[in-house]
């Protein structure tokens, strides 16, 4: 299974590699980690199901590609190309279809191995590194970083969550200070703590030095 493994980070390296918007291969890489540092904490799931889709996670993902249809054929011929039982393959797209955001639209999950996956993608958007990727991201799509103008959407469509107008700062309300609470995992919820209230602080620093306040 190490062969499968290291053609798949090959895969995901050439594919992710040149990604500027906090989605590149260091970020796959911390999911991976987390994912199996969860896996152990947690003594539960298949380590070998869950570092797959960790790596893979972000394959068919719709805002890196030009259409949903072509993300998820990217992630379907890869699989098909490895030497997978059937049940493997079926396992892993399920997590990845699985896992997203999608507006805060909660999804059931059906297996530990896709909480565990949530968990460790989630947890990366929070802290200081998904401080940077908000702003990366944002900047990316053209979002201002902040404007006063705009309200949070509190409900969501998919469609919406994804094309809808916001800023950077809006997007913590939206989607980051909200995952803390929709993780699964205890490890994940205790990692999450510290991360979350860095990303409180510096909203409130955020405040005072846009009104003016030293």
């Amino acid at each position: 299974m190490q062969a499968v493994i290291q053609k798949t980070e090959s895969f995901v390296r050439d594919l992710l590699g040149e990604d500027c918007t906090g989605h590149d291969w260091f970020h796959i890489e911390r999911v991976r980690r987390n994912a199996l540092y969860i896996c152990e904490k947690e003594n539960k799931g298949d380590p070998f199901i869950i570092e797959m889709a960790a790596l893979l996670h972000d394959v068919p993902d719709e805002k890196l590609n030009s259409s949903k249809e072509e993300g998820d054929r990217k992630l379907f011929e890869f699989l098909e190309a490895l030497p997978l039982e059937q049940i493997a393959r079926d396992q892993i797209i399920e997590i990845i279809g699985s896992i997203s955001f999608k507006g805060g639209k909660k999804s059931e999950l059906t297996s530990i191995e896709a909480k565990i996956v949530q968990d460790a993608d989630r947890l990366d958007a929070i802290g200081a590194i998904g401080i940077a990727r908000t702003f990366a991201f944002g900047g990316k799509k053209g979002q201002p970083i902040y404007s006063p103008d705009f309200q949070i959407r509190e409900a969501m469509t998919e469609e919406e969550y994804r094309k809808g107008k916001s800023s950077s700062i809006h997007h913590f309300y939206e989607k980051l200070l909200k995952l803390k609470d929709l993780l699964n995992t205890d490890t994940a919820k205790e990692i999450a703590e510290k991360r979350h209230q860095l990303m409180e602080n510096y909203l409130e620093e955020f405040f005072n030095e846009w009104n003016g306040q030293s």
